[in-house]
């Protein structure tokens, strides 16, 4: 018989559980890929819903209760929104829910997060002065998850205008921004003569009138999207017509042409208009593809997302784990946040013990 020792086994490795959180059904656009990433790692993601979402996951989503979220005791709690539950377990994490379009309060501080895993050079530096001001967050550069997917369908050459060009039309829902009622009869001209194509869609908080509208424009040349993730629509066209909307910044990531109609900073990656006289020559403009607009969209891509290989989700895991290790503490406290604090608690209906 052998006296020798036997061999020593590794120890199991820790599962690790994440909670993904969402008030909106966009959530599910930003987060999958996060889910996915989480998973190849051989760790586990559940999600919890306080706002429409929940009633869209798919056989081995597991949806928690508050009770069950708490037992299960997740090292981070990520989000696209800007808020989550204070009284939840782990590192709270922000991985935003669009770039900055210009409106305000993109770079607002609430005092509920960690940790933000910001998109791209811009916002690193916008946040990271704000976090070396006031000390209650940490600020990590990770690109966007909700990119990962598209990042790689997109991955390759620039493809030519199709013939007939095809045009996604898209507006913001606040009434102060949009242009969906100014250019509503230009968009029903052009659309009827066949010269071009049109997809529509809009934000689900548009005021139904107008979607009713748009909806009721549909012919052999335009139809009406319905796609939660607007990502899905950019590969089937050849530019985008908005005005202050951040999925333009996103649309910008694929190398092609947008019009805006009076967005709020505008730039030279924009052919932006303040007439709707303007409208038909700007798109002509935007086919054309002129050398120095899209130089100036690849320089604006490069600044709010430089990311390109789909591994985005990756590195907002790494972040956390970077956080963690260096104690998950940052050099203040969080604000304490009472009235905040007390309208989620409404909200989820929970008042135990944080």
């Amino acid at each position: 018989m052998s006296n020798a020792p036997a061999p020593i086994q590794p120890a199991p490795a820790l599962v690790k559980h994440y909670l993904l959180y969402g008030s909106e059904r966009y959530a599910l656009a930003i987060l999958r890929p996060l889910q996915e990433a989480i998973r190849a790692r051989g760790h586990e993601a559940a999600w919890f819903f306080d706002g429409p979402g929940a009633e869209d996951l798919i056989d081995g989503e597991r949806l928690l209760t508050v009770a069950e979220v708490r037992a299960w005791n997740p090292i981070a709690v990520i989000t696209s929104s800007n808020h989550l539950p204070h009284f939840f377990p782990g590192v709270k994490v922000e991985t935003f829910h669009g770039f900055d379009a210009g409106k305000p309060r993109h770079v607002y501080v609430r005092g509920f997060f960690d940790l933000y895993c910001t998109t791209g050079p811009r916002d690193t530096k916008a946040f990271g002065e704000v976090a070396t001001k006031l000390g209650h967050f940490t600020v990590i550069e990770t690109g966007w998850p909700k990119l990962d997917p598209f990042m790689r369908e997109i991955a390759g050459a620039l493809p030519p205008v199709r013939q007939p060009p095809v045009i996604l039309y898209h507006s913001t829902f606040s009434p102060s921004w949009s242009a969906a009622d100014t250019l509503y009869e230009e968009i029903k001209r052009l659309s009827r003569n066949g010269r071009w194509r049109w997809i529509v869609t809009f934000h689900p908080k548009m005021n139904p009138e107008i979607t009713a509208r748009y909806k009721a424009l549909q012919n052999e040349f335009l139809r009406f999207a319905e796609n939660d993730n607007i990502l899905e629509l950019f590969p089937q066209v050849d530019m985008m017509c908005s005005d202050t909307s951040s999925a333009l910044s996103e649309f910008l990531l694929t190398g092609k042409p947008v019009v805006t109609f009076k967005n709020r900073r505008p730039g030279p990656q924009l052919i932006d208009i303040d007439d709707p006289a303007q409208f038909e020559p700007a798109i002509e403009r935007a086919l054309a593809r002129p050398p120095e607009l899209m130089q100036a969209i690849r320089e604006f891509a490069d600044a709010i997302h430089p990311y390109r290989d789909g591994r985005s989700s990756e590195r907002v895991l790494d972040a956390v784990d970077t956080f963690i290790a260096a104690g998950a503490r940052n050099r203040r406290r969080k604000p304490w946040n009472p009235w905040r604090k007390l309208k989620l608690r409404r909200r989820i209906g929970y008042w135990g013990p944080a």
